[in-house]
């Protein structure tokens, strides 16, 4: 496979245009923006910089597409019949998407293999299988009267997602938006808009209607505040920062008070007790949870509490895991981490570690920048022992930066893990099990893992809580936010 890959790592990337309406088009004023890779900082290719009537045209050809209903009011078989096409599509090319990701955000490529193209057929095929599996409702009424509960598809729905797994959180939002009738508008991050333009045309080639789903790149402070405040699109669902969130939820009080689901940042505790089945498991798992993707994972375990009483021989332990990590070029197969995805990003990371040591953390391991002869943009894993009070402990860092946080039992455990105002995902390792039920009741997070980080798949939902947002991707329930109910009440 290796030689493949380096086959394709070569290959000449031609500049990208939008796709609207089913045609590839250049932007009205013809702006470009320049691709680097994170690799070797090197220039990759050009793609489209929309403004916001790109955005304009991409909303309109969304909802001439939804009206005219070749797929909107397409029998569920067909659609299905289609999602099902895409996901052989992606299986097909997922090498060739792999590696153009990788290119473009310079995650690891054994890792980039699965969690993107691998992941994004997963996700249209589960959707595929669901969407005739929604059902309408009769309400217990009297005799006289029929209550109808209906099912129907929104109309527009704008996804705008992130540059850290774009084929997968893209998936996760387009493919349950298409399997409940919606058309789509999607913007990609400026930063790994690549893969998701290659999807565009694998979703043409599989039939899926024109204007059905359009893509259109560029800034977020341009064509994603024109989609924000776009009076015609029905549903924005979001993934990434806190500050952006924030700013869509006003650009739709501004507008037409468009449905907004956020997917928003974390800072996930990662609970480790005495008594865990096999620590050094833990310590393993515990690791590629936080330096996976050079910790660019919303859901990254980046604060590790442990206990007392096995804290410096845990501590130890994960910082010598986090040395031995291999870091360096993502598009090798015997890379364990790659690169930071962009010089502004890495900066940011360092910037933290700055602070760490200027506040008074114990650095472990790590904190600077490597194979900067490269030209590329890498980071150190790196391990500091902090205090609850510090700012590595509280702000979501989104680089490979771990923190490690002593406690002294359950109730300190729960104190120090709630005690940020984020709740997306979580861990607790224990041999307990009254005590695994009493720290998943008890902390505040959407997802909380159980002697393990990470893996769960399309059955279960994924989703925060206070400020990591609100709504869900995956499972089922990701369906909800692409339905519209309505209650048909008739007297007989």
């Amino acid at each position: 496979m290796q030689d493949k890959i380096d086959q394709l790592r070569s290959s000449v990337v031609s500049p990208q245009s939008l796709f609207i309406g089913g045609e590839w088009r250049t932007p009205l004023s013809g702006a470009t923006m320049d691709v680097i890779s994170p690799i070797d900082g090197s220039k990759l290719t050009t793609i489209g910089d929309a403004g916001a009537a790109d955005v304009d045209l991409a909303v309109r050809a969304a909802r001439t597409a939804f009206e005219k209903g070749a797929w909107s009011k397409a029998a569920p078989g067909e659609r299905k019949k289609i999602l099902f096409r895409i996901a052989e599509l992606i299986e097909r090319d997922a090498l060739e998407l792999a590696v153009l990701g990788v290119r473009d955000n310079g995650t690891e490529i054994s890792m980039a293999l699965k969690a993107e193209p691998g992941s994004a057929a997963a996700t249209f095929r589960y959707y595929a299988e669901a969407l005739d599996k929604v059902y309408g409702e009769i309400a217990p009424t009297s005799e006289s009267v029929l209550g109808l509960i209906h099912s129907e598809p929104v109309g527009v729905v704008a996804a705008i997602v992130p540059w850290n797994f774009p084929m997968m959180i893209g998936a996760w939002k387009i493919a349950p938006a298409l399997a409940a009738g919606n058309s789509v508008v999607l913007k990609p991050a400026e930063g790994a808009s690549l893969s998701l333009l290659k999807l565009a045309a694998l979703c043409a080639e599989a039939g899926l209607p024109e204007g059905v789903l359009n893509v259109v790149t560029g800034r977020g402070t341009v064509a994603g505040e024109a989609i924000g405040l776009h009076g015609d699109i029905d549903v924005l669902v979001f993934t990434g920062s806190g500050g952006v969130g924030r700013r869509l939820l006003e650009y739709s009080a501004r507008s037409n008070l468009k449905r907004v689901y956020l997917e928003l940042g974390g800072k996930s505790p990662n609970i480790v007790f005495a008594d865990a089945p096999d620590l050094e498991q833990a310590a393993k798992v515990s690791a590629f949870g936080i330096f996976r993707n050079s910790g660019q994972v919303c859901v990254a375990g980046s604060r590790l509490l442990v206990e007392q009483t096995i804290h410096e021989a845990f501590a130890e332990r994960i910082s010598a895991i986090a040395a031995r990590i291999e870091v360096g070029d993502p598009l090798l197969l015997s890379t364990e981490s790659g690169a930071i995805s962009s010089e502004i990003q890495l900066e940011k990371n360092l910037g933290f570690a700055d602070q760490a040591l200027s506040e008074g953390a114990r650095l472990r391991t790590g904190g600077g920048r490597i194979l900067q002869d490269t030209g590329g943009f890498y980071m150190q894993p790196t391990v500091f022992e902090v205090t609850p009070q510090m700012t590595l402990a509280k702000e979501e860092v989104f680089g490979p930066i771990l923190s490690i946080i002593p406690f002294d039992d359950e109730t300190d455990a729960l104190n120090i893990a709630n005690a940020t105002p984020y709740g997306l995902a979580s861990a607790v390792w224990t041999s307990n099990l009254s005590r695994a039920h009493r720290m998943v009741r008890g902390v505040k997070a959407g997802v909380v893992h159980v002697n393990t980080y990470g893996g769960a798949d399309n059955t279960v939902p994924l989703g925060g809580i206070r400020q990591s947002g609100n709504g869900h991707d995956k499972s089922l329930h990701a369906m909800d936010k692409y339905h519209n109910l309505k209650t048909a009440w008739i007297q007989l």
